[in-house]
């Protein structure tokens, strides 16, 4: 940490265990911070084509087919990770599913105090949105009133889950695809995801750092706001200030291309994770390591959540990747949940109508309105 610091003019600062980081040159992409709807035009065009010709609009929603829309939207986490077993369930980090009732909010704390000693979950934990996406609502809780005041943002019925928090900080997300008629996978996508820091010089606030760093600067949307309390904080000198906590893209995190770090002993590994959640054959795990040794190993792996068919392959957030390469990712992505459709109507499962599609879609924009801030 002390050398990282040290370079901190030449390296960023970076969570442990990840490498160096390289902020020579631009900071960001052309089309990195574009609305997701300008993004995703040639996505839904190319949709509209693949659905005339295999006869399905919806035929993407069979892709994994034990998941109500195999995951697209609406869906809850828990009723994903509720059906891994053996490896999978051994390598997803402690959780459990919290139903927001009519029940005081008081009570349903004291409640839920007891419900994680039983589980062996303490503080600090992560408390997230069943249903939600983009890292919405995600919450680093470190005390029963933190805890409080998350749960106090749900609407009555719906439904957070608390998960431990991960061992190591280093974190990739991991694109994994099988198609149903053969015994294994593949990776299609590697991406490290970089958690951005500013770090202190003893002098300056926290809003002033922001306002000096380069890419924190061009980005000051996505960080004052829920910095808000500690912006005219002065940071002591040589120690680093986390901007995000979950790292997801559109709250500010960081990702480069990993594609070259895939190994065989890697994808051994996920093909082991996967092949015990049943007839799941797309989307992202977001996985945690203690190095890139380890990542390529596949040792010790933590997955924090399995993104379904929504997921994105997060290579395409990398500043140096080509317009071009990023499109020509999600056309395959897409095209690829075409093909797996097809492949499971086959074997006798039937798409969905496309109603459930918009009361899902409906519902989680509902809730994700109601949600606290990200960390």
């Amino acid at each position: 940490m002390t050398e990282q610091l040290n370079n901190q003019s030449s390296r960023p600062y970076v969570s442990p265990g990840m490498p160096a980081l390289d902020m020579n040159g631009k900071t960001t992409s052309f089309f990195e911070f574009w609305p997701t709807w300008a993004v995703y035009i040639p996505v839904v065009l190319q949709w509209l084509v693949l659905g005339l010709r295999h006869r399905s609009f919806t035929l993407p929603l069979l892709a994994n087919p034990k998941l109500p829309l195999a995951g697209m939207v609406g869906v809850g986490k828990s009723e994903l990770l509720a059906q891994a077993t053996g490896h999978c369930d051994a390598a997803v980090l402690s959780w459990m599913k919290v139903n927001r009732t009519g029940a005081p909010i008081e009570h349903q704390v004291e409640d839920l105090q007891q419900q994680m000693q039983q589980r062996g979950l303490a503080f600090p934990l992560v408390g997230k949105p069943d249903i939600g996406c983009r890292g919405a609502g995600v919450k680093l809780l470190h005390n029963q009133q933190q805890l409080r005041d998350c749960l106090d943002n749900y609407p009555i019925n719906s439904a957070l889950m608390l998960q431990k928090l991960a061992t190591y900080e280093a974190e990739a997300g991991v694109f994994f695809v099988r198609h149903p008629d053969k015994p294994e996978g593949e990776i299609i996508s590697l991406a490290l995801k970089y958690t951005p820091y500013v770090v202190g010089d003893g002098n300056s606030t926290l809003k002033q750092l922001i306002q000096a760093d380069p890419r924190a600067s061009e980005l000051q949307h996505l960080y004052l706001s829920r910095h808000q309390d500690k912006l005219e904080q002065v940071i002591e000198e040589g120690s680093p200030y986390k901007l995000v906590f979950a790292a997801s893209h559109c709250r500010g995190a960081i990702f480069r291309d990993a594609n070259a770090l895939i190994t065989p002993e890697l994808n051994n590994a996920v093909n082991q994770m996967m092949a015990d959640l049943p007839e799941f054959y797309y989307g992202r795990m977001d996985i945690k390591f203690a190095d890139i040794d380890h990542l390529q190993q596949g040792k010790n792996l933590e997955i924090v959540e399995i993104n379904s068919a929504s997921s994105e392959s997060l290579h395409i957030w990398d500043r140096k990747t080509p317009f071009l390469e990023a499109m020509r990712s999600l056309l395959f992505q897409y095209k690829t949940l075409f093909e797996l459709g097809a492949a499971n109507r086959k074997r006798g499962y039937q798409p969905p109508k496309f109603k459930e599609l918009l009361v899902r879609w409906k519902h989680e924009r509902e809730l994700t309105a109601c949600y606290p801030e990200t960390d």
